[in-house]
């Protein structure tokens, strides 16, 4: 079943034709890139567009840029200086709105505070803050002086929060006292003081004070915590814990923007680890920038007057690439809320869109599983911006992920390399590099190649497995280490947990495959009930029968277990690792992204 766009959606839109503008791109990827570069800032214009020495690619080579001076400064000579840039609602409804000149100068006090501390070009700072405004002031703080920021998700342990730390050498911690989430006060410089124990990187933790209960230990030092009043305007015997606002005091307003070279770093994210150790991905400045500004101008049609709410946190890719740097590279206003999707009630997402009159809407369907059926995207922290995706102008199929975007050459392949007939599960593969593609795996080149290249030679092996209909459109089956074989059959685990969750009495359903003598691997589904509805064995029956007619009787599933939750990463994606290692008594590995 095809949805059609509907002739306004196609009239305002920048794609007209799809088909053609695909070809384009592909017949010259590079002329394709270039065109889109050309309409950001450059401090110097490039030599080469790309140099592409496997399974390396540098993109825009000799071109000197910054992120931020396209996301910020720029702005500053038009009148969109004074046009709203962050919206930020906190979970008390309290509100904090930043133009892009309130912003820029924000940024600059705090650039110039960081330099104040010894932050020089290449310097890496973790920043473990909440969804507040000064965590996008912290990136960006970060990337005008040339330092390279590495966030890590505010909710993860102090041993996740550790190993982060330690992998990054950084010089800089940034954290929040204590933050609300939900109906529980979190104390993430509990988490800091923890982490750095013995550590001989950091030198400086800076403490923004998001709350102000006496209760919350807001600095410490060698002579044990201080508290409440007494801590209010105090800083540590060594000076290594710096409030926030003591160092925005007197700083001033203009700070000049770093001239990098396109290639330079400007963050390290690290994976959510669902394949095990969480990996550094590195993004450089200058072909990140282009692909972020481009699929968020094309993907969501913007106009200058859009309000674009995307629900994620900075902690992930999604985060960096579409509620910070690209919104505002296209010169719109980006909008946060902080608190849950449930809190205070179910309705407040609607609430918001509604009093703030958001125009653009970007959420998981983890968040909202009902929107599933309209389509979801592909991508991951390591290629940076979306690569399989939906256009507003071009008629989609509910479930698929569409088809590549713009310059991007996909295909599905089998373990040789050759590809696959239609409506064929196989390997998803990208045969050419895109500008933002990552640049490395922070201190480990070894697992770059050996994860990324060297599985299937010659092209980008993204670990996901796929088919293409006969409408050549993608569809995402799960990662291949989800993909379960049952005689000889490959099952996508994402495929039978949809089946599971087409049931109307399904809220969300997980699969392994576990060892079985004859059929090489059996099915097993853990299965959460929507409220109100009483697992039983004539239960199991019915969604036995769900499956076998949604796939067909290769994907009867041979044991079900009714279960209250599932492990998932704090990003949304169900750990089925975990999963099997509890079912099989084996090793769990690393459960740092695991959402307790």
């Amino acid at each position: 079943m095809l949805i059609n766009p509907k002739l306004e959606t196609l009239n305002k839109s920048f794609v007209k034709d799809y088909e053609k503008l695909y070809q384009e791109s592909i017949k010259n990827p590079e002329a394709f890139w270039e065109n889109i570069a050309k309409e950001l800032s450059w401090f110097k214009p490039w030599d080469k567009v790309l140099d592409w020495k496997y399974p390396y690619a540098r993109w825009f080579v000799g071109g000197q840029t910054n992120i931020v001076y396209n996301a910020l400064d720029r702005h500053l000579e038009t009148s969109t200086a004074d046009k709203t840039a962050l919206i930020w609602i906190g979970q008390d409804m309290s509100e904090r709105k930043f133009t892009y000149r309130q912003l820029s100068e924000k940024v600059c006090k705090f650039a110039n505070g960081l330099k104040s501390l010894g932050v020089k070009k290449g310097d890496k700072i973790t920043i473990y803050l909440p969804r507040i405004p000064e965590q996008f002031i912290a990136m960006l703080a970060c990337l005008k002086i040339g330092a390279v920021h590495s966030v890590v998700y505010s909710g993860f342990s102090a041993s996740a929060l550790k190993n982060r730390i330690e992998d990054a050498e950084a010089k800089i911690v940034i954290c929040a006292n204590s933050y609300p989430y939900g109906k529980k006060i979190i104390e993430s410089k509990k988490n800091v003081d923890e982490a750095i124990k013995d550590n001989k990187t950091v030198k400086y933790v800076i403490v923004v004070k998001r709350l102000e209960e006496a209760k919350t230990p807001v600095l410490s030092n060698r002579l044990g915590p201080l508290w409440g009043e007494a801590a209010k305007n105090m800083v540590s015997s060594d000076q290594k814990y710096i409030w926030w606002n003591e160092l925005m005091k007197n700083q001033s307003s203009v700070c000049p923007t770093e001239i990098m070279e396109s290639s330079d770093p400007a963050f390290i994210l690290y994976t959510s680890g669902t394949t095990g150790k969480p990996k550094g991905i590195i993004h450089a400045h200058g072909g990140y920038m282009v692909g972020i500004y481009a699929t968020l101008k094309f993907v969501f049609d913007i106009s200058p007057d859009d309000i674009f709410w995307s629900t994620a946190d900075a902690g992930w890719i999604t985060g960096h690439s579409y509620i910070l740097y690209s919104p505002l590279i296209n010169g719109i206003t980006t909008f946060v809320y902080e608190g849950t999707p449930d809190y205070p009630d179910i309705e407040i997402w609607w609430r918001l869109i509604d009093k703030y009159k958001v125009t653009k809407f970007y959420t998981a369907p983890t968040a909202i599983r009902a929107l599933m059926r309209f389509g979801e995207e592909w991508w991951q922290t390591e290629t940076g911006m979306f690569m399989i995706t939906p256009i507003p102008s071009v008629s989609l199929k509910p479930g698929s992920a569409f088809k590549p975007f713009f310059g991007i050459e996909a295909d599905v392949v089998d373990d040789k390399g050759n590809k696959v007939p239609t409506n064929t599960q196989g390997y998803l593969i990208i045969k050419k590099p895109w500008p933002s593609m990552f640049l490395d795996v922070y201190n480990n080149p070894t697992r770059y190649k050996e994860t990324y290249f060297e599985k299937i030679p010659n092209v980008y092996f993204a670990g996901d497995s796929a088919k293409i209909d006969e409408d050549e459109y993608y569809w995402i089956v799960g990662r291949n280490d989800d993909v379960i074989k049952v005689s000889g059959h490959r099952l996508g685990s994402a495929e039978l947990e949809s089946a599971f969750v087409s049931n109307p009495k399904v809220a969300e359903a997980a699969v392994i495959g576990k060892p079985h003598e004859i059929k090489g691997e059996s099915i097993k589904a853990f299965v959460i009930l929507k409220q109100g509805v009483i697992p039983s064995d004539e239960l199991k029956t019915e969604l036995v029968q769900t499956v076998r007619k949604s796939i067909g009787p290769i994907a009867t599933p041979d044991e079900i277990d009714f279960v209250d939750k599932l492990p998932k990463t704090r990003s949304g994606k169900i750990m089925r690792r975990v999963l099997k290692a509890q079912e099989l008594g084996l090793p769990v590995g690393d459960v740092s992204t695991l959402e307790s």
